[in-house]
């Protein structure tokens, strides 16, 4: 199993962060342990960055969820 999920970069060894899948985490993976779509993924990295940085806009929320699932495994841009 990975330490840290290839889609958000969650921590697998904390069991409130496992889902059915090796490399993702609960909330970046369906029950089957598939990737969720990018769309899902991106408004959940939002949502988490907008509740600790609660001056954001939705939008600057948006893009910095963008910005940071580039830097991800199972979103990287080559």
């Amino acid at each position: 199993m990975a330490e840290h999920c290839y889609s958000c970069a969650a921590p697998l060894n904390d069991p409130n962060m496992r889902g059915n899948s090796d490399i993702y985490c609960r909330w970046c993976s369906d029950e089957a342990g598939n990737l969720r779509s990018r769309e899902e993924v991106r408004a959940g990295v939002a949502h988490w960055f907008s509740r600790w940085q609660p001056d954001l806009s939705p939008e600057q929320a948006q893009a910095r969820a963008d910005h940071y699932l580039r830097s991800m495994p199972a979103w990287a841009e080559d």
